[in-house]
């Protein structure tokens, strides 16, 4: 007998063996959709000079990122809006003015890391969630299941938006040249804006929002305003914009901020495990996240558990503040005095990453070469997670989004990996391809066989010292290994 359609996240995990296998299988769109969601054409192209060029433009002219399609937004309104997020987050949220922002982190009560947002504070009691879905998606469902009184209102991102109009339009403006671009616009000096602080703008004739934030680590703002005025203060910015070298950044390059920004984006959601979750999986349907999501990458285990992390394991262990209740508050102070994974960005052996693509230009059969490296960003998964090994081979960490910049010459990835390895310079080795070679993912890469990339611990993020281990993670070359 077939099994129903699962309405739930709860009935497909009692459908399948373990869900670890499910979310390989999911695998086939995902390493497209990242890039679908921001609706390409006169939206957000996939290229709009080259990815190459644009990732160039946010370290050396001004970038513009258009976040206006792929976030979900959801307010939350009442009189317990303030304490309702603040229950939700493990950072702490004592001061928090309207016009001002907090990134709300979101743990599972057993201290696993949900996921993380920005939360804007818009008016005394309405504040707006941004970010992934997983994290949106967690917010809703407590405002459901707690008692608190607040009410929500989702604005979804454009692929799931049945209005195709967002809220809010949303630029981040960086660069080094984008102050000066944006005080012209103003007509007159930008006011003093604090990190997650906001002011009133002027934009030409267009009042804005701007926020003190950057993606890739590099003077900016982010400038949100009234859907309406969407295409007019677009064309404004690339117009003006034009004479400082001003790049419009499309869904390419956009993906790949992250690992030079050192955020840890999309985690595996902690909820699939724990009698704490269990109310959401009930909750949860085909519809929301935690059951669309797709997993590639080596790291595999048939316990989900085994790809969490805690807030600990990303470097927000000093924001945890135990100064108020919230969900995971217990969990994470019993486990605040143990050893933790750090975060770190890995560069990889730039020989051994040459090596697997010189493999696709060499004869034999596909089973028999590594998969290829895919420029820049080479997920394939929506949620990829690669192991990482000592040079014995002993497991000692998980990375996920490998990807390339043009501003560091180098393919990098994140990691989480064991503080003992976590020193700057420690050399170490990330395994890359699926062990079953293809066909967790039910056929939708190529056969491959697994190998070995040696790769060097840097900084996280890299951009703030990219130039100081410059010299120690260059390219070496003549030490090719064989893979």
């Amino acid at each position: 007998m077939t099994p129903s359609q699962p309405k739930t996240l709860s009935d497909l995990m009692a459908q399948v063996p373990n869900v670890t296998d499910h979310l390989f299988r999911n695998a086939p769109k995902a390493a497209l959709t990242i890039y679908t969601q921001m609706m390409p054409g006169e939206g957000v192209r996939p290229e709009f000079t080259t990815w190459r060029d644009e990732q160039w433009a946010w370290r050396n002219t001004i970038a513009v990122h258009d976040q206006s399609y792929h976030m979900m937004s959801l307010h939350v309104r009442g009189p317990d809006a303030l304490a309702f997020t603040q229950f939700l987050s493990v950072n702490s949220f004592r001061t928090f003015g309207i016009g001002a922002a907090k990134q709300l982190v979101c743990c599972s009560p057993e201290g696993n890391l949900i996921g993380d947002a920005i939360l804007y504070r818009m008016d005394e009691d309405d504040y707006l969630v941004v970010g992934n879905p997983a994290t949106t998606e967690w917010v809703e469902y407590n405002a459901q299941a707690l008692a608190y009184d607040v009410t929500t209102e989702l604005d979804p991102m454009w692929t799931l938006n049945p209005k195709k109009a967002r809220e809010f339009y949303r630029f981040q403006v960086e660069g080094p040249k984008a102050w000066a671009l944006l005080e012209e616009l103003n007509g007159g000096p930008l006011p003093e804006i604090g990190f997650f602080k906001s002011e009133i703008l002027c934009l030409g004739p267009h009042k804005v929002r701007g926020m003190r934030h950057s993606m890739g680590g590099m003077p900016g703002l982010e400038l949100s305003g009234p859907w309406a005025d969407y295409q007019a203060v677009k064309d404004l910015l690339r117009t003006a914009g034009r004479p400082y070298g001003l790049r419009m950044v499309g869904s390419i390059a956009y993906f790949t901020t992250v690992i030079e920004s050192g955020w840890w984006a999309v985690p595996v959601s902690g909820v699939y495990t724990g009698a704490g979750t269990k109310g959401y999986r009930d909750w949860c349907s085909g519809r929301h996240a935690s059951m669309r999501m797709s997993l590639g990458g080596s790291l595999y285990s048939p316990n989900i558990a085994d790809y969490y992390v805690t807030p600990y394991d990303v470097n927000y262990g000093h924001i945890v503040k135990f100064d108020h209740d919230f969900i995971g508050r217990a969990a994470l102070e019993t486990m605040q005095d143990r050893p933790h994974r750090r975060k770190v960005t890995l560069v990889w052996n730039a020989d051994d990453v040459l090596a697997v693509m010189a493999a696709q230009f060499e004869g034999g059969e596909p089973q028999d070469k590594p998969l290829p490296i895919t420029l820049p960003l080479a997920a394939i998964g929506r949620m990829h997670y690669d192991k990482v090994t000592d040079q014995d081979g002993a497991m000692i960490g998980l990375a996920t989004y490998p990807a390339y910049t043009a501003n560091e010459r180098a393919m990098m990835s994140l990691a989480s990996i064991d503080a003992a390895h976590a020193e700057p310079g420690t050399e170490v080795v990330l395994l890359w391809g699926e062990d079953g070679g293809g066909q967790r993912s039910a056929g939708t890469i190529e056969p491959h066989r697994q190998v070995r990339i040696r790769a060097t611990v840097a900084p996280s993020p890299i951009s703030k010292a990219a130039q100081g281990y410059r010299s120690d993670i260059g390219i070496k070359r003549g030490s090719r290994q064989d893979i």
